[in-house]
Formats: structure tokens, C-alpha cells, sequence
């Protein structure tokens, strides 16, 4: 097992390099903050000026080595627009966002596993077209869209909901349903593939011979089972809302990471824009590698070298 956790930590720093480089190249491309911070006729001296203060006059390798040698320390930059460390601000906002990920994974599970599980007992029926259908529309429908339905409907034309920003409960529902719709679809297509591969194993076979009830065999021996799939599945769900929430945050104005990155590459704020893609690569590494390591004591079948 350490064997196994030092081989993932060496990959993640590998890969950590990567996010960071890529980031940085790509960032410049947006273009020049200079142009959005100071007004049209401003002179060349002013610009230069402005150029050196944000210490973008000089190569773009020798601005690249200069963040790497400063977050190997710690210091991701100092967030043009705001004025304050990147990273402060990464973590002021986090909260928000993470506030946001239980009620979306709650969600996801309390309509997904069943529909899953009624899609598996009716393999081929209109229960299962059904459960089928939603599936499909929960993962092609884009989450800005849906967004702006919810906020249509319940906010514009029925006025149960407000339509943006943080607040009491009521604030959290539209946000909520948009980041939990995907997840359904995905919990519901795991647990039905998983559920029909655990039906036609030995034990469960042995389970009904041994005079069990129906319900006994499925809801405890079987989806038992065929959850080990979905803590897996549930990981990776975990990592795609911290990443996916940049358009739900952005449509509804929620003060969340993923607004915060939004704003990064609009303002073209490039420490900022840096500072939450590697904190969010971190996050998202350290998340994955946890349940990995559930993974293998939950499922004593795994041994990992």
C-alpha cells in the first residue's frame, strides 16, 4: 500500500507540472490584462510601466521559470483584480462551492441507484427504456441550458425561486438540480450495469436456493455488491463537479471556485487564472487517491502492490 501511495504522489507531482505549464502558456492566450486595465489613451510610457508592475515585460520562459520557482514555495501570485494572494482567494471562495457538492450527490443517489436498480429488474421493458431515456437526456443535456430553463420557469414565469446569487435555502435548489441531473444519469447506468453482472453471480444464485426473499436478495445482496462500482464512480463525480461548476456557478452568479475561474480568464487575471486550475488539480488528486485507497479496503478482492 505505500508502495502504491509514494507511485501515485510521484505521478501527481508529474502531472501537477504538466496542469501548471499548460496553464500558463494557454492563459497568455486570452491576452494582454494591460489593454482591460488601462483606459484607451493611455500613453506608451503608461503601459510599459503597467507591464513591468504585473511582470509581464519579460520572455515568456523566464516568467514561467519565476512561477515555477515561487510555487515550488508556496506563492501562486497575487491576483491582479483583486489585489490579495491567489491562493487566499481560492480558498475563500471554496466553501461556497463545496457547499453546494453533498446536496448534488445526495441527489444523484437517491434518484439514480433506484432507477438503476428498477432498470436491472425490468432488463428490456419500458421501466427500462425509461430509466434509459433519462440516462441519455441527463448526460446530453448541456448544464448552461438547463440552467437558464430552471430559472425560466421557476423564476421568471412562477417566481417560486430566485434566479441567482447565494442566500437561504431556497437559493440552493436550481443550483442543485443542475449539478445533480448529470449525476443521476450517471449513477443510474453504473448501478444497472452493475446490478445485472451481480444477479448472475454463484452467491446469489446460492441466496435464493437458500429460500430468501426476493427483496432480501436484491436490496442486500446484490445492490451491496454493486455499489463498490459507484464509491469508485462517485470519486470521479466528486472531481467533475469541482471542475464543472464553472458554468452552474457562472449562470447563477453563485460566488463559488468556479465563478472565481470564470473571472480569472475574463479579466485575464493570470496568477489567479493559475492559482485555482493547480489548487483545483490538487483538490481533484487528493480526492482520487482516497478512493482509491477505500476502493481497495472496501472490495477485499483488490490488493494493491
Amino acid at each position: 500500500m505505500k508502495r502504491f501511495i509514494a507511485r501515485r504522489l510521484m505521478q501527481g507531482v508529474v502531472l501537477l507540472f504538466m496542469v501548471a505549464t499548460i496553464v500558463f502558456f494557454l492563459g497568455r492566450l486570452t491576452g494582454n490584462p494591460v489593454d482591460l486595465m488601462l483606459p484607451e489613451d493611455a500613453t506608451a510610457e503608461d503601459r510599459a510601466q503597467l507591464t513591468q508592475t504585473l511582470g509581464l515585460d519579460g520572455p515568456l520562459s523566464e516568467q514561467f521559470l519565476i512561477f515555477i520557482g515561487k510555487a515550488l514555495h508556496g506563492d501562486l501570485g497575487t491576483s491582479i483584480r483583486m489585489k490579495q494572494p491567489a491562493a487566499q482567494a481560492f480558498f475563500d471562495r471554496l466553501p461556497n462551492t463545496l457547499v453546494l457538492i453533498p446536496w448534488a450527490l445526495l441527489l444523484g443517489m437517491m434518484l439514480g441507484i433506484p432507477l438503476g436498480v428498477v432498470a436491472a429488474l425490468h432488463r428490456g421493458g419500458w421501466l427500462d427504456r425509461a430509466a434509459g431515456t433519462v440516462a441519455v437526456l441527463g448526460v446530453a443535456m448541456p448544464s448552461f441550458w438547463l440552467g437558464v430553463l430552471l430559472i425560466f420557469v421557476f423564476s421568471v414565469e412562477l417566481g417560486w425561486l430566485p434566479s441567482s446569487r447565494m442566500g437561504g435555502p431556497e437559493h440552493y435548489i436550481l443550483p442543485v438540480i443542475t449539478l445533480g441531473t448529470f449525476l443521476v444519469a450517471g449513477f443510474m447506468r453504473i448501478t444497472r450495469s452493475a446490478m445485472l453482472e451481480v444477479m448472475e453471480s454463484e452467491f446469489v444464485k446460492l441466496a435464493r436456493i437458500k429460500g430468501l426473499s426476493e427483496t432480501t436478495v436484491i436490496w442486500k445482496h446484490c445492490l451491496r455488491n454493486a455499489l463498490i462500482p459507484v464509491l469508485t464512480l462517485w470519486g470521479v463525480f466528486v472531481g467533475n463537479l469541482i471542475t464543472g461548476a464553472i458554468v452552474t456557478e457562472t449562470v447563477f452568479a453563485w460566488p463559488g471556485i468556479g465563478r472565481l475561474t470564470y473571472e480569472a480568464v475574463i479579466y485575464r487575471d493570470f496568477p489567479l487564472l493559475q492559482a485555482v486550475i493547480i489548487l483545483k488539480s490538487i483538490l481533484i488528486l487528493g480526492i482520487n487517491l482516497g478512493v482509491d485507497i477505500l476502493y481497495a479496503y472496501v472490495d477485499p478482492r483488490i490488493r494493491l502492490a
